[in-house]
């Protein structure tokens, strides 16, 4: 048992977040005197400018989980204390005794070994945090851009939390999490029922809003416009999504869900899809069909190719055009296109036209029988 402890304690020390040494106020640009509330807001403007979904720069995801580890230090009193004083070698060697989660959020170690059946302090494992429902939106696309691929900007609008929140919570042990509270109820002389309650105002296990705070005047949340960046790439299939995660709506006690754009795809006028492959019909007059012909395309991102035809062409005859479809997924070429011909007939025939036909065709006039 001891050695297997020894062996989570080094494992742990090797993913902790390691950072070279820095200024974490410098890095979200506040000062050694900012507030919590100007902390925050540092926060969410650093992490918007290099969250991974918007900044394709190099660096920027290691730049943005630099600025996650310097945002949980500084809005933690205890680690913020540490930092302040010992700088940022005297926070690991605090963290490395067992008193920081190193990135591992307020569980600390405990989480950790929780997941290896390890109990420490009788606590046993955490209950896992809520989170808000996902939200789905469908994003209508057309053809051409699923065959190019695209980039796409959009806005969207959420709630998010108060900042000061945290500050709008006090403590009460009849809350066992986001909108539910648990009381005790005597029902006889020796005998205690638990009632399950629904109460809006329980934000968490042991914590519930405080009505009217000052803190949060207009609420727990407030709205919050971001852009997003959907890279929409070649081939994807309509029922596809381009997810965000942790994007949707937050709320007190509950990790925020995850936004979901659902591809729609519309219709062409010319091309039909099913999977990697197009179809297109091609009406052709009867002449051609006859004797052959040759036809020249547009594709969807404009390029052109001619399919040739020399034999006779039966009405709903299906041609296969190799490697004229849409993209297939991860650059595994392309499918194909099925281009359907429909015979279009004359309506009428002139009696000489018809002696004609029949010459070439070789055939006789026909006679009455009896």
């Amino acid at each position: 048992m001891l050695g297997l402890v020894a062996t989570l304690l080094t494992l742990l020390q090797l993913i902790t977040p390691t950072l070279s040494a820095q200024d974490f106020y410098k890095l979200l640009g506040v000062s050694r005197s900012a507030t919590l509330k100007e902390i925050k807001k540092a926060y969410r403007s650093k992490s918007l400018e290099y969250h991974p979904d918007k900044n394709k720069e190099e660096g920027a995801a290691e730049k943005f989980a630099e600025i996650a580890y310097a945002y949980e230090v500084l809005t933690d009193e205890t680690k913020k204390d540490i930092y302040d004083k010992h700088g940022e070698e005297g926070l690991k060697q605090h963290e490395q005794r067992g008193g920081g989660g190193g990135g591992f959020g307020h569980g600390g170690f405990e989480d950790i070994f929780s997941h290896f059946g390890f109990n420490f302090g009788g606590q046993g494992r955490r209950q896992r945090e809520q989170t808000t429902p996902n939200v789905d939106i469908p994003l209508r696309v057309t053809l051409q851009q699923l065959y190019l691929g695209d980039v796409i900007e959009v806005e969207y609008i959420r709630q998010t939390l108060c900042v000061n929140w945290q500050e709008c919570m006090k403590a009460n042990q009849e809350c066992q999490g986001p909108g539910v509270k648990v009381r005790m109820q005597q029902i006889a002389p020796g005998f205690v029922q638990q009632v399950q309650q629904r109460d809006e105002r329980c934000v968490a296990p042991g914590k519930m809003w405080k009505q009217n705070c000052k803190e949060c005047p207009k609420g727990q949340t407030q709205s919050e416009k971001i852009d997003l960046t959907i890279d929409l790439q070649k081939g994807m299939h309509p029922g596809e999504t381009v997810t965000f995660e942790g994007v949707a709506d937050e709320k007190p006690g509950m990790n925020a869900g995850d936004l979901n754009f659902v591809i729609v795809q519309m219709g062409h006028e010319y091309y039909h899809r099913d999977g990697d492959h197009l179809y297109v019909t091609m009406e052709i007059p009867l002449v051609d069909a006859l004797t052959g012909f040759s036809h020249e395309f547009t594709h969807l991102d404009g390029h052109k190719f001619k399919i040739d035809v020399k034999d006779v062409t039966e009405c709903d005859h299906v041609m296969r055009v190799s490697g004229k479809g849409m993209p297939r997924r991860g650059g595994r070429g392309f499918g194909d296109l099925y281009v359907t011909f429909d015979v279009d007939f004359p309506d009428t025939l002139t009696d000489a036209q018809k002696v004609e036909i029949r010459k070439i065709l070789g055939g006789s006039p026909k006679k009455d029988e009896l």
